[in-house]
């Protein structure tokens, strides 16, 4: 089976799962508020760029996407975020990488090395963030949130990888912090495609909005009052 006969049986799954869950009250839609944040998830170069431990699929889309969506949101001059994974003490006792380096190939994201880098196709500005963090959310032990009600965010637009994990982990924060998630389907990236559409379902039931990235583009080209 092909990605897309694996995507035309998925989208026939979830057809009838979206009904039970709409039958019992899921999947409503957040929405958008009127100030909101862009969060790109982890798109550094072991993520986006071939080769990786981590490198995940159709990334050159993925990379194409968030450029999308960050000419109207640079040109509104909403705060934009980038994160990435990395770990300063990848060997002994004491490394930082906690219980996840034992259960993923944490050691090669070295902090200061390419792998960590903001992939350069992004063209990540002096005045956009950059948050290492060292769990799968990006609000796990980081200035994320603080920073974002400093701002009057309302909105966090989540992009990035991968779906099964750093994303869907930052996008349930988002909620839990008070802040309406949405989440541009074509900007979402994982190592296998099912994940990437079972994760994006399960998500738009629970934890915030998945929307057609023309949409979010829309929605930030007709911004009035954007945080500056």
């Amino acid at each position: 089976m092909d990605e897309k006969q694996l995507q035309d049986a998925l989208a026939t799954v979830f057809a009838a799962d979206s009904a039970l869950y709409q039958n019992r009250g899921f999947q409503r839609r957040i929405g958008y508020g009127v100030r909101p944040a862009l969060v790109n998830i982890d798109l550094a170069n072991a993520w986006t760029r071939p080769g990786n431990a981590f490198t995940c699929a159709n990334c050159d889309a993925i990379i194409d996407a968030v450029n999308a969506l960050l000419v109207p949101a640079r040109r509104q001059k909403i705060p934009i975020i980038f994160t990435t994974t990395a770990y300063a003490v990848t060997e002994g006792p004491n490394s930082d990488m906690g219980m996840w380096g034992k259960k993923i190939p944490a050691e090669v994201l070295q902090e200061g090395s390419e792998a960590v880098q903001i992939d350069s196709r992004l063209n990540r500005r002096p005045d956009e963030h950059l948050i290492v963090k060292k769990r799968a959310s990006a609000f796990h032990g980081t200035m994320l949130a603080g920073f974002l009600r400093a701002a009057e965010v309302d909105t966090v637009i989540v992009t990035g990888t991968t779906a099964s994990a750093c994303v869907r982990n930052t996008v349930e924060d988002a909620i839990a912090e008070g802040f309406r998630p949405i989440i541009p389907r074509e900007t979402i990236g994982d190592r296998i495609a099912g994940a990437i559409e079972w994760n994006l379902f399960d998500i738009d039931a629970k934890f915030g909005d998945v929307e057609p990235l023309s949409n979010v583009v829309a929605y930030l080209e007709g911004l009035n009052g954007a945080p500056r």
